[in-house]
């Protein structure tokens, strides 16, 4: 199964994949699985929201990364809650299948806290870290089944040989900051 942000680029990678090795697998785009929304402050680099909204700066400073909420956005909180419905439906529709999920950076991650039970530093230290990169592979494997449910286990995070054995130009610039983040 292929679950895709509805995103131009996302559905676009969702469809090379789909096209190169799983044609007889539905591709199912969901909402819940776009970027975080920035809101007011969508394009605008910090120096840009320092700039024209100096207030939204300042809280942005005070309340933290992880729960600031700009106006119309979302906070990383919020992107979390849409993804436990996500899992919650994996769970439900797609119990005994493989699925590949297509989605953004803050998807990423927070997918992350949610499958590995991280807290709100470690999440953030991984963010600072690197980027995830463009089309990069995040994989997670049945790890054990009990009587309390299942186990993923992290088998790779950011991987990038499926491109570089095509002999695809990987992204290794951080992109353009046009956004908040």
């Amino acid at each position: 199964m292929i679950l895709s942000s509805p995103y131009l680029r996302a559905r676009s990678t969702a469809a090379a994949v789909h096209a190169a090795s799983a044609p007889s697998i539905d591709i199912v785009a969901d909402e819940r699985l776009r970027e975080r929304e920035f809101g007011i402050l969508d394009r605008l680099t910090k120096l840009g929201i320092e700039r024209r909204h100096p207030e939204l700066a300042q809280s942005r400073l005070l309340m933290g990364k992880f729960y600031f909420r700009p106006p119309g956005g979302e906070s990383w909180c919020d992107v979390i809650l849409r993804l436990r419905s996500v899992l919650e439906s994996v769970s439900l529709h797609y119990p005994d299948k493989r699925v590949l999920i297509v989605g953004h950076q803050v998807v990423v991650l927070c997918f992350r806290y949610l499958i590995e039970k991280l807290d709100e530093i470690a999440i953030l230290d991984i963010d600072a870290a690197a980027d995830v990169a463009n089309c990069s592979v995040t994989e997670y494997r049945l790890d054990q089944r009990n009587e309390c449910g299942a186990t993923l286990k992290l088998m790779r995070y950011n991987f990038l040989a499926p491109l570089e054995a095509e002999g695809a130009p990987v992204t290794t610039a951080p992109d353009a900051k046009v956004a908040a983040r």
